[in-house]
Protein backbone atom coordinates (compact mmCIF):
# COMPACT_ATOMS: atom_id res chain seq x y z
CA UNK A 1 0.00 0.00 0.00
CA UNK A 2 1.54 3.47 -0.79
CA UNK A 3 2.19 5.63 2.40
CA UNK A 4 0.01 7.79 4.23
CA UNK A 5 1.88 10.53 5.77
CA UNK A 6 0.11 13.11 8.41
CA UNK A 7 -1.84 15.65 6.26
CA UNK A 8 0.74 18.88 5.79
CA UNK A 9 -0.70 21.55 6.75
CA UNK A 10 -0.53 25.01 4.31
CA UNK A 11 0.25 28.20 6.44
CA UNK A 12 -0.34 30.59 4.05
CA UNK A 13 -4.19 29.43 4.43
CA UNK A 14 -6.21 30.14 7.51
CA UNK A 15 -8.06 27.29 8.83
CA UNK A 16 -11.19 29.06 7.87
CA UNK A 17 -12.22 32.06 5.19
CA UNK A 18 -12.31 35.29 6.32
CA UNK A 19 -15.44 36.08 4.38
CA UNK A 20 -18.83 34.36 5.61
CA UNK A 21 -19.29 30.61 4.57
CA UNK A 22 -22.47 31.42 3.04
CA UNK A 23 -21.03 34.16 0.41
CA UNK A 24 -18.63 31.92 -0.47
CA UNK A 25 -20.82 29.19 -1.34
CA UNK A 26 -22.95 31.67 -3.80
CA UNK A 27 -19.24 32.37 -5.62
CA UNK A 28 -19.25 28.85 -5.83
CA UNK A 29 -23.08 28.93 -7.11
CA UNK A 30 -22.15 31.60 -9.67
CA UNK A 31 -19.03 30.38 -10.90
CA UNK A 32 -20.67 26.78 -11.22
CA UNK A 33 -23.60 28.48 -13.30
CA UNK A 34 -20.74 29.86 -15.73
CA UNK A 35 -19.65 26.74 -15.78
CA UNK A 36 -22.87 24.76 -16.48
CA UNK A 37 -23.47 27.07 -19.81
CA UNK A 38 -19.99 26.68 -20.59
CA UNK A 39 -20.60 22.71 -21.30
CA UNK A 40 -24.20 23.31 -22.55
CA UNK A 41 -22.30 24.86 -25.18
CA UNK A 42 -18.66 22.42 -25.59
CA UNK A 43 -21.02 19.22 -25.91
CA UNK A 44 -23.92 20.10 -27.67
CA UNK A 45 -22.10 18.96 -30.63
CA UNK A 46 -22.61 14.95 -30.13
CA UNK A 47 -26.26 14.99 -30.72
CA UNK A 48 -25.75 17.18 -33.99
CA UNK A 49 -23.32 14.65 -35.83
CA UNK A 50 -25.42 13.18 -38.28
CA UNK A 51 -27.33 16.68 -39.29
CA UNK A 52 -23.64 18.67 -39.34
CA UNK A 53 -22.40 15.18 -41.36
CA UNK A 54 -25.06 15.55 -44.18
CA UNK A 55 -25.11 19.41 -44.21
CA UNK A 56 -21.72 20.40 -44.19
CA UNK A 57 -20.40 17.22 -46.06
CA UNK A 58 -17.96 15.94 -43.47
CA UNK A 59 -16.93 12.57 -41.68
CA UNK A 60 -16.75 11.69 -38.78
CA UNK A 61 -12.86 12.09 -38.08
CA UNK A 62 -13.78 15.96 -39.39
CA UNK A 63 -16.45 15.73 -36.57
CA UNK A 64 -14.44 14.82 -33.91
CA UNK A 65 -12.28 17.86 -34.69
CA UNK A 66 -14.89 19.80 -34.15
CA UNK A 67 -15.96 18.74 -31.26
CA UNK A 68 -12.43 18.25 -29.57
CA UNK A 69 -9.25 19.31 -31.17
CA UNK A 70 -10.00 22.56 -32.70
CA UNK A 71 -11.56 23.82 -29.45
CA UNK A 72 -9.02 21.91 -27.33
CA UNK A 73 -5.95 23.65 -29.23
CA UNK A 74 -7.12 27.10 -28.55
CA UNK A 75 -8.66 26.47 -25.07
CA UNK A 76 -5.29 25.23 -23.93
CA UNK A 77 -2.66 27.42 -25.55
CA UNK A 78 -4.55 30.54 -24.31
CA UNK A 79 -5.07 29.15 -21.09
CA UNK A 80 -1.81 29.60 -19.79
CA UNK A 81 -1.22 33.52 -20.69
CA UNK A 82 -4.86 33.97 -19.07
CA UNK A 83 -4.37 31.81 -15.79
CA UNK A 84 -1.18 34.13 -15.45
CA UNK A 85 -3.17 37.18 -15.93
CA UNK A 86 -5.85 35.42 -12.93
CA UNK A 87 -3.06 35.66 -10.93
CA UNK A 88 -2.68 39.09 -11.23
CA UNK A 89 -5.60 41.25 -12.55
CA UNK A 90 -9.32 40.74 -11.73
CA UNK A 91 -10.67 37.16 -11.69
CA UNK A 92 -14.59 37.99 -11.96
CA UNK A 93 -13.62 40.64 -14.91
CA UNK A 94 -11.48 37.78 -16.72
CA UNK A 95 -14.22 35.46 -16.35
CA UNK A 96 -16.98 37.73 -17.32
CA UNK A 97 -15.28 38.63 -20.41
CA UNK A 98 -14.40 35.28 -21.32
CA UNK A 99 -18.52 34.21 -20.32
CA UNK A 100 -19.16 36.84 -23.20
CA UNK A 101 -17.18 36.12 -25.67
CA UNK A 102 -17.78 32.39 -25.83
CA UNK A 103 -21.64 32.97 -25.76
CA UNK A 104 -21.71 35.12 -28.35
CA UNK A 105 -19.06 32.83 -30.97
CA UNK A 106 -21.64 29.93 -29.89
CA UNK A 107 -24.55 31.95 -31.64
CA UNK A 108 -22.34 32.96 -34.60
CA UNK A 109 -21.75 28.52 -35.16
CA UNK A 110 -25.48 28.64 -36.26
CA UNK A 111 -24.54 31.10 -39.11
CA UNK A 112 -21.57 28.70 -40.29
CA UNK A 113 -22.14 26.89 -43.76
CA UNK A 114 -18.90 25.21 -44.18
CA UNK A 115 -16.44 23.16 -42.28
CA UNK A 116 -13.60 25.78 -42.09
CA UNK A 117 -16.11 28.56 -40.78
CA UNK A 118 -17.23 25.67 -37.98
CA UNK A 119 -13.32 25.27 -37.31
CA UNK A 120 -12.76 28.96 -36.67
CA UNK A 121 -15.98 29.65 -34.18
CA UNK A 122 -15.22 26.53 -32.03
CA UNK A 123 -11.54 28.04 -31.85
CA UNK A 124 -12.65 31.31 -30.67
CA UNK A 125 -15.28 29.16 -28.18
CA UNK A 126 -12.32 27.67 -26.67
CA UNK A 127 -10.39 30.79 -26.02
CA UNK A 128 -13.49 32.36 -24.60
CA UNK A 129 -13.89 29.31 -22.06
CA UNK A 130 -9.94 29.54 -21.09
CA UNK A 131 -10.85 32.42 -19.51
CA UNK A 132 -13.03 30.48 -16.79
CA UNK A 133 -11.25 27.56 -14.64
CA UNK A 134 -8.16 28.94 -13.85
CA UNK A 135 -9.61 31.95 -12.20
CA UNK A 136 -12.59 30.16 -10.63
CA UNK A 137 -10.21 27.51 -9.14
CA UNK A 138 -8.03 29.90 -7.57
CA UNK A 139 -11.07 32.42 -6.29
CA UNK A 140 -12.57 29.16 -4.38
CA UNK A 141 -9.12 28.05 -3.03
CA UNK A 142 -9.30 31.69 -1.47
CA UNK A 143 -12.92 31.58 -0.09
CA UNK A 144 -12.55 27.66 1.58
CA UNK A 145 -10.25 26.32 4.53
CA UNK A 146 -8.34 23.11 3.02
CA UNK A 147 -10.19 20.67 4.96
CA UNK A 148 -13.47 21.72 2.61
CA UNK A 149 -11.08 22.33 -0.67
CA UNK A 150 -11.66 19.43 -2.55
CA UNK A 151 -15.48 19.81 -1.92
CA UNK A 152 -16.25 23.09 -3.13
CA UNK A 153 -14.24 22.51 -6.30
CA UNK A 154 -15.95 19.31 -6.83
CA UNK A 155 -19.19 21.37 -7.03
CA UNK A 156 -17.74 23.99 -8.97
CA UNK A 157 -16.97 20.96 -10.94
CA UNK A 158 -20.50 19.46 -11.22
CA UNK A 159 -21.23 21.90 -13.84
CA UNK A 160 -19.58 19.87 -16.03
CA UNK A 161 -22.24 17.38 -15.62
CA UNK A 162 -25.14 19.50 -15.00
CA UNK A 163 -24.27 21.48 -18.50
CA UNK A 164 -23.76 18.35 -20.20
CA UNK A 165 -26.49 16.60 -18.88
CA UNK A 166 -28.72 19.42 -19.70
CA UNK A 167 -26.80 20.12 -22.98
CA UNK A 168 -27.74 16.17 -23.56
CA UNK A 169 -31.07 15.82 -21.88
CA UNK A 170 -32.57 19.31 -23.00
CA UNK A 171 -31.09 19.14 -26.25
CA UNK A 172 -32.57 16.20 -27.42
CA UNK A 173 -35.59 17.28 -26.82
CA UNK A 174 -34.95 20.64 -28.36
CA UNK A 175 -33.00 18.77 -31.56
CA UNK A 176 -36.48 16.71 -31.75
CA UNK A 177 -38.36 19.39 -31.63
CA UNK A 178 -36.20 21.39 -34.10
CA UNK A 179 -36.10 18.61 -37.03
CA UNK A 180 -39.94 18.50 -36.98
CA UNK A 181 -39.11 20.99 -40.18
CA UNK A 182 -36.74 20.93 -42.23
CA UNK A 183 -35.74 24.95 -42.10
CA UNK A 184 -36.89 27.94 -40.16
CA UNK A 185 -36.90 31.58 -40.99
CA UNK A 186 -36.15 33.92 -38.77
CA UNK A 187 -35.93 37.88 -38.52
CA UNK A 188 -32.62 39.46 -39.84
CA UNK A 189 -31.15 35.63 -40.04
CA UNK A 190 -33.66 34.32 -42.62
CA UNK A 191 -33.62 30.69 -43.47
CA UNK A 192 -31.92 28.05 -41.09
CA UNK A 193 -31.69 24.53 -40.37
CA UNK A 194 -32.57 23.00 -37.82
CA UNK A 195 -28.69 22.86 -35.88
CA UNK A 196 -28.72 26.62 -37.17
CA UNK A 197 -31.71 27.24 -34.81
CA UNK A 198 -30.15 25.12 -32.44
CA UNK A 199 -26.63 26.95 -31.88
CA UNK A 200 -28.26 30.18 -32.25
CA UNK A 201 -30.45 29.64 -29.38
CA UNK A 202 -27.80 28.24 -26.82
CA UNK A 203 -25.39 31.35 -26.71
CA UNK A 204 -28.02 34.06 -25.63
CA UNK A 205 -28.66 32.70 -22.22
CA UNK A 206 -24.64 33.00 -21.24
CA UNK A 207 -24.69 36.52 -22.65
CA UNK A 208 -27.46 37.62 -20.17
CA UNK A 209 -25.80 35.82 -17.44
CA UNK A 210 -22.21 37.45 -18.00
CA UNK A 211 -22.79 40.56 -15.44
CA UNK A 212 -23.97 38.47 -12.79
CA UNK A 213 -20.13 37.76 -12.63
CA UNK A 214 -20.08 41.67 -11.05
CA UNK A 215 -21.67 40.76 -7.86
CA UNK A 216 -18.55 38.18 -7.36
CA UNK A 217 -16.33 39.88 -5.01
CA UNK A 218 -11.98 39.31 -4.56
CA UNK A 219 -11.65 38.37 -0.96
CA UNK A 220 -10.09 41.25 0.87
CA UNK A 221 -6.87 39.33 1.81
CA UNK A 222 -6.14 38.92 -1.99
CA UNK A 223 -6.67 42.83 -2.51
CA UNK A 224 -4.40 43.46 0.09
CA UNK A 225 -1.58 41.37 -1.28
CA UNK A 226 -1.88 42.42 -4.58
CA UNK A 227 -1.15 45.96 -3.70
CA UNK A 228 1.74 45.16 -1.48
CA UNK A 229 3.38 42.75 -3.82
CA UNK A 230 4.45 42.42 -7.70
CA UNK A 231 3.67 39.37 -9.64
CA UNK A 232 5.91 36.49 -8.78
CA UNK A 233 8.64 36.51 -11.86
CA UNK A 234 7.34 33.96 -14.59
CA UNK A 235 10.88 32.33 -14.72
CA UNK A 236 10.33 31.43 -10.86
CA UNK A 237 6.77 30.21 -11.61
CA UNK A 238 8.60 27.93 -13.91
CA UNK A 239 11.52 27.10 -11.81
CA UNK A 240 9.36 26.24 -9.14
CA UNK A 241 6.96 23.89 -11.17
CA UNK A 242 10.29 22.20 -12.64
CA UNK A 243 11.08 21.42 -9.00
CA UNK A 244 8.12 19.71 -8.58
CA UNK A 245 8.03 18.04 -11.71
CA UNK A 246 7.27 14.60 -11.65
CA UNK A 247 4.29 15.10 -9.53
CA UNK A 248 3.16 17.59 -12.14
CA UNK A 249 4.01 15.26 -14.81
CA UNK A 250 2.32 11.70 -13.57
CA UNK A 251 -0.46 13.88 -12.08
CA UNK A 252 -1.81 15.36 -15.16
CA UNK A 253 -0.87 12.92 -17.62
CA UNK A 254 -2.86 10.48 -15.59
CA UNK A 255 -5.84 12.69 -15.19
CA UNK A 256 -5.34 13.63 -18.32
CA UNK A 257 -6.00 10.11 -19.39
CA UNK A 258 -9.19 9.70 -17.59
CA UNK A 259 -10.36 12.80 -19.03
CA UNK A 260 -9.41 11.47 -23.11
CA UNK A 261 -12.17 8.67 -21.36
CA UNK A 262 -14.49 11.09 -20.61
CA UNK A 263 -14.60 12.82 -23.52
CA UNK A 264 -14.13 10.13 -25.66
CA UNK A 265 -17.60 9.04 -24.26
CA UNK A 266 -19.07 12.17 -23.91
CA UNK A 267 -18.63 12.75 -27.91
CA UNK A 268 -19.50 9.05 -28.90
CA UNK A 269 -22.36 7.56 -26.32
CA UNK A 270 -25.24 9.20 -27.82
CA UNK A 271 -24.29 8.04 -31.63
CA UNK A 272 -23.37 4.47 -29.91
CA UNK A 273 -26.67 4.04 -28.85
CA UNK A 274 -28.28 5.02 -32.65
CA UNK A 275 -25.84 2.77 -34.26
CA UNK A 276 -25.69 0.28 -31.86
CA UNK A 277 -29.20 0.16 -31.39
CA UNK A 278 -30.89 1.84 -33.61
CA UNK A 279 -32.36 4.62 -30.86
CA UNK A 280 -33.01 7.89 -32.20
CA UNK A 281 -31.05 10.83 -31.14
CA UNK A 282 -33.33 12.64 -29.15
CA UNK A 283 -34.30 9.19 -27.23
CA UNK A 284 -30.30 8.34 -26.49
CA UNK A 285 -29.59 11.95 -25.83
CA UNK A 286 -32.58 12.25 -23.05
CA UNK A 287 -31.00 9.20 -21.49
CA UNK A 288 -27.84 9.74 -21.50
CA UNK A 289 -28.11 13.49 -20.57
CA UNK A 290 -30.27 12.27 -17.10
CA UNK A 291 -27.62 10.21 -16.79
CA UNK A 292 -24.50 12.45 -16.48
CA UNK A 293 -27.12 15.30 -15.01
CA UNK A 294 -27.93 13.23 -12.00
CA UNK A 295 -24.77 10.31 -11.24
CA UNK A 296 -22.05 12.43 -12.57
CA UNK A 297 -23.01 15.18 -10.45
CA UNK A 298 -23.12 12.61 -7.43
CA UNK A 299 -19.86 11.32 -8.64
CA UNK A 300 -18.12 14.79 -8.80
CA UNK A 301 -19.53 15.48 -5.22
CA UNK A 302 -19.26 12.17 -3.63
CA UNK A 303 -15.32 12.07 -5.20
CA UNK A 304 -14.35 15.35 -3.14
CA UNK A 305 -16.69 14.80 -0.20
CA UNK A 306 -14.58 11.28 0.00
CA UNK A 307 -11.03 13.09 -0.48
CA UNK A 308 -11.57 15.15 2.55
CA UNK A 309 -12.66 12.96 4.62
CA UNK A 310 -9.54 10.62 4.04
CA UNK A 311 -7.42 13.60 4.24
CA UNK A 312 -9.08 14.55 7.34
CA UNK A 313 -7.88 11.30 8.28
CA UNK A 314 -4.22 11.30 7.54
CA UNK A 315 -4.19 10.47 3.91
CA UNK A 316 -2.60 14.42 2.77
CA UNK A 317 -2.58 12.42 -0.53
CA UNK A 318 -6.45 11.71 -0.74
CA UNK A 319 -7.20 13.76 -3.84
CA UNK A 320 -4.82 11.45 -6.26
CA UNK A 321 -5.72 7.76 -4.20
CA UNK A 322 -9.46 8.69 -5.27
CA UNK A 323 -8.47 9.03 -8.80
CA UNK A 324 -6.43 6.10 -9.07
CA UNK A 325 -8.77 4.25 -7.46
CA UNK A 326 -11.79 5.55 -9.63
CA UNK A 327 -9.60 4.70 -13.07
CA UNK A 328 -9.32 0.49 -11.90
CA UNK A 329 -12.63 0.32 -11.52
CA UNK A 330 -13.55 2.34 -15.32
CA UNK A 331 -11.93 -0.44 -17.30
CA UNK A 332 -14.59 -3.36 -16.40
CA UNK A 333 -17.75 -1.08 -16.10
CA UNK A 334 -16.72 0.88 -18.97
CA UNK A 335 -16.20 -2.73 -21.16
CA UNK A 336 -19.57 -4.05 -20.37
CA UNK A 337 -21.40 -0.92 -21.10
CA UNK A 338 -20.02 -0.77 -24.59
CA UNK A 339 -19.58 -4.44 -25.24
CA UNK A 340 -23.21 -5.58 -23.73
CA UNK A 341 -25.79 -6.81 -26.62
CA UNK A 342 -28.21 -5.28 -24.80
CA UNK A 343 -29.62 -2.47 -24.63
CA UNK A 344 -31.29 -2.47 -21.45
CA UNK A 345 -28.03 -3.69 -19.35
CA UNK A 346 -25.60 -0.96 -21.42
CA UNK A 347 -28.33 1.53 -19.89
CA UNK A 348 -28.15 0.31 -16.85
CA UNK A 349 -24.31 0.04 -16.67
CA UNK A 350 -24.67 3.49 -17.66
CA UNK A 351 -24.97 5.04 -14.47
CA UNK A 352 -21.77 3.60 -12.68
CA UNK A 353 -20.04 4.47 -15.69
CA UNK A 354 -21.07 8.36 -15.66
CA UNK A 355 -20.26 8.24 -11.34
CA UNK A 356 -16.74 6.85 -12.32
CA UNK A 357 -15.69 9.04 -14.87
CA UNK A 358 -16.95 12.18 -13.20
CA UNK A 359 -14.90 11.16 -10.13
CA UNK A 360 -11.36 12.39 -10.58
CA UNK A 361 -12.62 15.62 -11.98
CA UNK A 362 -12.72 18.05 -8.55
CA UNK A 363 -10.22 16.10 -7.06
CA UNK A 364 -7.64 16.84 -9.68
CA UNK A 365 -7.67 20.27 -9.85
CA UNK A 366 -7.87 20.57 -5.95
CA UNK A 367 -4.49 18.61 -5.43
CA UNK A 368 -2.99 21.37 -7.95
CA UNK A 369 -4.46 23.92 -5.59
CA UNK A 370 -3.12 22.16 -2.41
CA UNK A 371 0.20 21.51 -3.88
CA UNK A 372 0.87 25.17 -4.80
CA UNK A 373 1.84 28.83 -3.26
CA UNK A 374 -1.37 31.30 -3.93
CA UNK A 375 0.68 33.61 -5.74
CA UNK A 376 1.25 30.46 -8.88
CA UNK A 377 -2.28 29.22 -8.54
CA UNK A 378 -4.31 30.55 -11.84
CA UNK A 379 -0.71 29.56 -14.11
CA UNK A 380 -0.49 26.33 -12.44
CA UNK A 381 -4.50 25.21 -12.94
CA UNK A 382 -3.93 26.65 -16.31
CA UNK A 383 -1.08 24.00 -17.04
CA UNK A 384 -3.59 21.51 -15.78
CA UNK A 385 -6.24 22.39 -18.05
CA UNK A 386 -3.81 22.76 -20.59
CA UNK A 387 -2.97 19.07 -20.42
CA UNK A 388 -6.04 17.57 -19.73
CA UNK A 389 -7.68 19.43 -22.44
CA UNK A 390 -4.95 18.64 -24.91
CA UNK A 391 -5.08 15.01 -24.04
CA UNK A 392 -8.96 14.70 -22.88
CA UNK A 393 -10.78 16.76 -25.54
CA UNK A 394 -8.18 16.89 -28.01
CA UNK A 395 -7.32 13.20 -28.32
CA UNK A 396 -10.35 11.65 -27.19
CA UNK A 397 -12.81 12.10 -29.47
CA UNK A 398 -10.90 11.73 -32.13
CA UNK A 399 -9.28 7.72 -31.38
CA UNK A 400 -12.67 6.59 -30.96
CA UNK A 401 -13.70 8.28 -34.80
CA UNK A 402 -10.45 6.73 -35.69
CA UNK A 403 -10.80 3.02 -34.52
CA UNK A 404 -14.07 3.13 -36.41
CA UNK A 405 -12.81 4.36 -39.06
CA UNK A 406 -9.43 3.10 -39.77
CA UNK A 407 -8.69 -0.16 -37.27
CA UNK A 408 -12.62 -1.36 -37.45
CA UNK A 409 -13.62 0.16 -40.68
CA UNK A 410 -17.25 0.27 -40.02
CA UNK A 411 -19.47 2.75 -38.67
CA UNK A 412 -21.18 -0.23 -36.58
CA UNK A 413 -17.96 -0.91 -34.76
CA UNK A 414 -18.25 2.26 -32.58
CA UNK A 415 -18.88 0.21 -29.33
CA UNK A 416 -15.71 -1.54 -29.71
CA UNK A 417 -13.47 1.86 -30.54
CA UNK A 418 -14.97 3.07 -27.32
CA UNK A 419 -14.15 -0.04 -25.48
CA UNK A 420 -10.93 0.32 -26.51
CA UNK A 421 -10.35 3.32 -25.89
CA UNK A 422 -11.56 3.38 -22.37
CA UNK A 423 -9.84 0.53 -21.13
CA UNK A 424 -6.65 1.65 -22.41
CA UNK A 425 -6.57 5.07 -21.20
CA UNK A 426 -8.22 3.98 -18.04
CA UNK A 427 -5.32 1.53 -17.06
CA UNK A 428 -2.55 3.82 -17.75
CA UNK A 429 -4.29 6.78 -16.35
CA UNK A 430 -4.52 5.19 -12.72
CA UNK A 431 -1.07 3.82 -13.04
CA UNK A 432 0.27 7.01 -13.36
CA UNK A 433 -1.67 8.13 -10.73
CA UNK A 434 -0.47 5.47 -8.38
CA UNK A 435 2.95 6.46 -9.02
CA UNK A 436 2.08 9.96 -7.88
CA UNK A 437 1.25 9.34 -4.34
CA UNK A 438 4.84 9.64 -3.04
CA UNK A 439 5.73 12.67 -5.24
CA UNK A 440 2.59 14.47 -4.22
CA UNK A 441 3.63 14.30 -0.32
CA UNK A 442 7.23 16.01 -1.05
CA UNK A 443 5.65 18.47 -3.52
CA UNK A 444 2.90 19.18 -0.07
CA UNK A 445 6.50 19.63 1.75
CA UNK A 446 8.02 22.37 -0.75
CA UNK A 447 4.38 24.14 -1.03
CA UNK A 448 4.53 24.42 3.02
CA UNK A 449 8.54 25.41 2.67
CA UNK A 450 7.63 28.47 0.15
CA UNK A 451 4.54 29.20 2.47
CA UNK A 452 7.15 29.77 5.53
CA UNK A 453 9.43 31.60 3.33
CA UNK A 454 7.12 34.39 2.37
CA UNK A 455 5.67 34.74 5.37
CA UNK A 456 8.82 35.57 6.83
CA UNK A 457 9.90 37.90 4.17
CA UNK A 458 6.40 39.53 4.33
CA UNK A 459 7.53 40.02 8.35
CA UNK A 460 11.35 41.28 7.70
CA UNK A 461 9.37 44.01 5.40
CA UNK A 462 7.33 45.30 7.51
CA UNK A 463 9.99 45.65 10.30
Amino acid sequence: MPAEATAVPAPAAPDEPSPSLRYAWYVVGVLTLAYVFSFIDRQIFSLLVTPLRHDLQISDTQISLLQGLSFALFYTFFGIPIGRLADIHSRRRIIALGLLAWSLLTTACGLAHTFWQMLFLRMGVGVGEAALSPAAYSLITDYFPRRRLATAISVYSMGIYLGSGLSYAVGGLVVGWASTQAAWTLPLVGTVRSWQLIFLALGLPGVAMAPLLYTVREPAARLATARKRPAVPLRQVFSYIGRNGRTFVLHNMGFGLLALSGYAGAAWIPEFFHRSFQWSIRSAGVAFGLNVGIFGSLGIIGAGWMADRLRARGRANANLFVGAVAAMLLIPVGCAVFLSPSPRWSLALLAPLVLLQSAPFGVAPAAIQEMMPAEMRGQASALYLFVINLIGLGIGPTAVAACTQYLFRRDTALNYSLALVTAAACGLGGMLLYGALKPFLASLERQRAWALSQATAASGEAD
